[in-house]
């Protein structure tokens, strides 16, 4: 049976939307080269700090209680601090999350009295509970540490001249945000972070500049910590984890920093000495190992949706030719039945769950309902093969991720042929 004949069959797949979407995908091949580039220096990055820390099957042996000379977990952190070309790293499933991680960053690294400024505007929704932008019991504004924030320009650049006066003698950390979020806006990439921490550490040195990778990882062939970021934290569940980790985050940066973030994970006095694995390690390594792969095959699929649905008319954020900061694509949907057709498209396409259908709902952190597509095999993994969107306008649906590129490819397809059969759109 011929590729095409098994679509239509197994996926119902119409010829029309099949031989359209191959057609966008041959209009790629020098875009993916150019990804495959970056997949191969990344992966080769990865190796050459795994064969530099002697990485052995001994590490892989599961820790319990304390924790206590875990060799796996203090060898995975530092293959994590050289892949990151940083002084040290913390990587941990006792963190369950890119917004926890964040968490302890934040609250190891400042104390009361001190200020965030965040210069590239609001943060994204789960921080802002965190920060205390929006009220949640135990933000960080109930310790009497304050916030600001510069919104970026309307061209999207950052507003240099109302950053500089937005930075106080209170001003000690600032966070940077290289994804765009559920904001309409392009992601930062790493040369913009670098521009941006240099001019934060004219003013002041002592400033400590903090980047939220999220999403970022692996994207381009530098990582913020090659620019001047004194930490960049992220979760496992999405690049670095290559859709293997279970669970986890990292910290990773100057090693004054990250030992303070440990102590606010585990307790003063204690910091990185004690935390077991439970025997994920092997899992946590190989994730990491496989993750160029992965986010390379995310990439692919974002440029490719990108593509398929401007040449439908639709606005897309990046633009199919524009330089990748991160594996997110948005696409402004123009309405909230485009939004959920989509979504739920996406999850017919999923190899868990496929027979779900999502729809919007109040999700904690949020401030309208949310509609999450998401057939994962890890709980809340956006490495995998996600759609979400915020309900209200202007309809803007987010889509990461994809264990491969051929599944991100047929997910797609699927968004576009339910948004089809619902007669919202003609190819």
């Amino acid at each position: 049976m011929e590729l095409s004949e098994f679509v239509y069959e197994k996926f119902g797949i119409s010829h029309n939307i099949w031989n359209y979407a191959c057609k966008i995908e041959k209009d790629l091949e020098l875009k993916f080269k150019k990804i495959d580039e970056i997949t191969e220096f990344n992966q080769l990055k990865v190796l050459a700090a795994m064969q530099k820390n002697k990485l052995s099957d001994t590490h892989f042996a599961a820790t319990t209680g304390y924790g206590y000379n875990d060799l796996g977990r203090d060898t995975l952190e530092q293959v994590y601090a050289d892949v990151f070309k940083a002084e040290s790293g913390l990587v941990r499933p006792q963190i369950i999350s890119g917004t926890h991680a964040l968490t302890v960053a934040l609250s190891g690294n400042l104390r009361p009295g001190d200020e965030i400024l965040s210069p590239v505007g609001v943060p994204y929704d789960t921080l802002q509970g965190v920060i205390g932008i929006r009220k949640e019991k135990g933000s960080l504004s109930e310790f009497g540490i304050t916030y600001r924030q510069v919104d970026l320009l309307p061209d999207g650049n950052f507003d240099y001249d109302n950053i500089e006066k937005a930075i106080t003698n209170k001003t000690k950390l600032v966070t940077i945000q290289r994804s765009k979020g559920y904001e309409y806006r392009q992601s930062l990439s790493v040369e913009k972070i670098g521009e941006l921490i240099k001019f934060i550490k004219t003013i002041n040195k002592n400033i400590i500049c903090m980047v939220d990778n999220c999403y970022g990882e692996f994207v381009e062939k530098t990582e913020p910590t090659e620019v001047g970021a004194d930490l960049i934290v992220g979760s496992l569940i999405k690049n670095p984890g290559g859709g293997l980790a279970p669970i986890g985050g990292y910290i990773v940066g100057r090693e004054e920093f990250v030992e303070n973030a440990a102590v606010r994970l585990t307790s003063p006095g204690l910091g990185k000495e004690v935390g077991a694995t439970l025997g994920i390690t092997p899992a946590l390594f190989q994730g990491l190992f496989t993750a160029p792969q992965v986010v390379g095959g995310s990439v692919k699929g974002a440029v490719f949706l990108s593509a398929l649905f401007s040449g439908l008319g639709f606005e897309t954020l990046p633009k199919t030719d524009e330089k990748r900061a991160d594996i997110v694509q948005c696409i402004k949907m123009k309405s909230a039945e485009n939004v959920i057709a989509f979504c739920q498209g996406i999850q017919r396409g999923a190899p868990v769950d496929s027979f779900v259908k999502p729809e919007p709902w109040d999700m904690p952190g949020y401030d309208c309902p949310v509609i999450m597509a998401a057939g994962a095999f890890v709980q809340g993994s956006s490495i995998e093969l996600s759609a979400d969107a915020p309900i209200k306008p202007p309809y803007n649906v987010f889509f990461q991720g994809g264990l491969s590129w051929h599944h991100a490819k047929i997910g797609i397809i699927m968004g576009l042929q339910a948004m089809v059969e619902q007669g919202l759109v003609t190819v």
